[in-house]
């Protein structure tokens, strides 16, 4: 690992890259691998591999356990989770979410015929803004879905007096705030549901899955039927449905990470401090902070870089993925801006100002089981050098 100066140092000026091999954003965290192997050959020896079996029903009791609801139902994806929940719900015309938020919160909607309703951000948060919320309800209107970015919590309260106010659905996006909480609670109980992914880059994941939670009955039966085809017993279908079912080696590999969750939030919190040191005095770059009155899981590491800053958003990021710290425009350039909703949109632009700023900012670092504090301090020195921070 070498040490970074000047900019005589830097990779882009024909030096050798500070780091030998790529730091990742989201590089996947294996928990207890002889408890994951342990399970695989249970599964095997069982012949039980897939359509609700035990271990994903474990699965399901533990994470409804940790965020303290009643119901969670396992998928085989956190985007076919939102689509079977959406459709549980019977969103349908047009339903408002975030542009800022990854592209599956818009796709699982329009894949479904309803229309995505995009709504400006908190500059601040960069969760929702319920303001912006208000002003893009029409008689069409069905439902929110407020999105909990970097594992924040969006502003529950407000967005569900609104609802209430106008008699819509809301549900969440809770990507990628497993564990999270606001105001004491873990998300899971807000809104109609949340939804979880566990895609491997996610620090909690099931090589691939998702799960939707929820305190309602109803819908959680609704969902259990919608996933499996709508079979109620062997040969009896009872509701529309489709297949989203969770398989073992999945629920295998939630369980292991499972064991060991605290350990990797820990060293999440440890690398999170480790940036927040390292880059005092960069004035030109903000460092997004998670509340530490909350429960959090210090997933995400998003520099925000100042509009009045000397060096472009883009320039840094070049600059880091020559030395191979694959640091990464999350989420650019913003839903409304991509092909299937600009063509839908071409002038949502207009109502989505801080949107757009703030995609045009963001900076998401690496972060996970292969960060430690020295390797923080050299990917900092690299933006210290570009913008004499």
């Amino acid at each position: 690992m070498k040490q970074i100066n000047s900019s005589r140092d830097l990779a882009v000026n024909g030096a050798e890259p500070a780091f030998s091999e790529p730091l990742h954003v989201g590089l996947p965290t294996v928990g207890d691998r002889e408890l994951f192997l342990h399970y695989t050959e249970e599964i095997l020896d069982r012949q039980w591999l897939t359509n609700n079996g035990p271990l994903v029903q474990t699965l399901e009791q533990r994470i409804a356990e940790y965020h303290d609801v009643s119901h969670c139902v396992a998928m085989c994806s956190g985007t076919v989770s939102l689509e079977i929940a959406i459709r549980a719900l019977q969103l349908q015309g047009e339903v408002i979410i975030p542009s800022y938020t990854f592209v599956a919160t818009a796709h699982a909607l329009h894949w479904q015929a309803i229309t995505p309703v995009f709504a400006d951000i908190d500059p601040r948060t960069h969760n929702l803004d319920p303001d912006a919320v208000r002003r893009m309800i029409t008689p069409r209107t069905t439902g929110i879905i407020g999105v909990h970015l970097w594992g924040r919590p969006a502003p529950v309260d407000e967005l569900q007096a609104i609802a209430d106010e106008h008699n819509l659905k809301l549900m969440f996006d809770a990507a990628h705030a497993f564990g999270a909480s606001q105001g004491g609670t873990r998300i899971g109980s807000f809104g109609s549901c949340e939804i979880l992914s566990f895609h491997a880059t996610k620090f909690f994941h099931t090589l691939e899955g998702g799960a939707v939670l929820t305190n309602d009955d109803e819908l959680a039966e609704a969902m259990r039927l919608m996933r499996n085809f709508g079979f109620c017993g062997v040969d009896n279908v009872i509701h529309p449905g489709t297949n989203g079912k969770m398989n073992e080696i999945s629920a295998a590999m939630g369980l292991a990470n499972l064991q060991s969750i605290e350990h990797v939030i820990e060293h999440n919190r440890h690398i999170y401090h480790a940036y927040r040191r390292s880059l005092e005095g960069v004035a030109s770059v903000r460092l997004l902070e998670y509340d530490e009155n909350e429960t959090n899981n210090y997933q995400y590491i998003v520099l925000e870089v100042d509009e009045k800053s000397g060096v472009a958003r883009d320039e840094i990021v070049a600059a880091l993925q020559a030395e191979n710290v694959l640091a990464r425009r999350y989420f650019w350039p913003g839903c409304h801006r991509l092909k299937p909703y600009l063509e839908l949109y071409p002038n949502a632009g207009r109502f989505l100002v801080n949107s757009e700023k703030v995609s045009d900012r963001v900076i998401v670092m690496p972060t996970g089981p292969a960060m430690d504090e020295q390797k923080v301090d050299a990917v900092i020195s690299v933006i210290r050098v570009l913008t004499g921070g």
